[in-house]
């Protein structure tokens, strides 16, 4: 059988980087509801919460000839359900990569690095409930 990668085959073969992987990614996983970013990893024990200009940031990749494991490092959102958040980013994630690239997304592994308290913050701020 022919190589997914392998589109243009009389004519040589495409390669699909793993920054293209790692971002797409990284677009799928900010979609879903309880995403509040990705995280770049704990530097002096604080997790930094990335924008939308480095959706790599927070994505380890491990591309093959026809598959691909994906390693994502999330912070959520306080009150949500983390299971459902997970099971939700894994689904979305394997998804767009296997369809937008073609490989066979073997593994979405989810790393939890920090909950998200703003929103609940302003929110009691805003009612006279806080500090």
């Amino acid at each position: 059988m022919e190589e997914e990668n392998n589109i243009l085959d009389d004519y040589g073969s495409v390669k699909i980087s793993e920054e293209v992987v790692a971002i797409i990614a990284g677009i799928a996983a900010t979609d879903v509801p309880g995403v509040a970013g990705m995280s770049g990893g704990i530097a002096g024990g604080i997790a930094e919460i990335l924008g939308r200009k480095n959706l790599s940031k927070g994505v380890k990749v491990e591309v093959g000839e026809k598959e691909a494991a994906i390693d994502l490092y999330i912070i959520v959102e306080f009150g949500a359900r983390i299971p459902e958040v997970a099971w939700d980013i894994q689904d979305k994630v394997k998804n767009a990569v296997q369809s937008m690239t073609g490989l066979n997304v073997v593994e979405v592994n989810i790393h939890v690095q920090g909950v998200n308290f703003d929103k609940e913050i302003k929110k009691e701020s805003e009612s006279g409930k806080g500090i």
